[in-house]
């Protein structure tokens, strides 16, 4: 009785093993692959490339709205300070 019982054991962990072994080997297989790794890169790609996108589409947005706002007043400079290079030189203006 034990040796039918391993008998047993031993031919399901054999057809376990074989059923394992064989759907890696069509894994690596080039239809496997073509299945399997590539269109799931390809899929990584296409995801890139829309964030890539939408990305670009925003920035686009923040560019428009910051060129069409409305310009910031000049600077002019307090009354009487002199220019810029007579301060430098620790001279007043003429």
């Amino acid at each position: 009785m034990k040796r039918l019982f391993y008998l047993a054991i031993g031919a399901v962990v054999g057809v376990a093993a074989v059923r394992k072994v064989t759907r890696a080997a069509s894994k690596l297989t080039p239809s496997g692959l073509a299945g399997g790794a590539i269109s799931g890169l390809g899929g990584s790609i296409r995801g890139f490339i829309d964030d890539v996108r939408l990305g670009m589409a925003e920035r686009e947005i923040e560019l428009t709205d910051a060129l069409s706002a409305e310009p910031p007043a000049p600077y002019s400079s307090p009354a009487g300070s002199g220019t810029p290079t007579a301060r430098r030189n620790g001279r007043s203006a003429p």
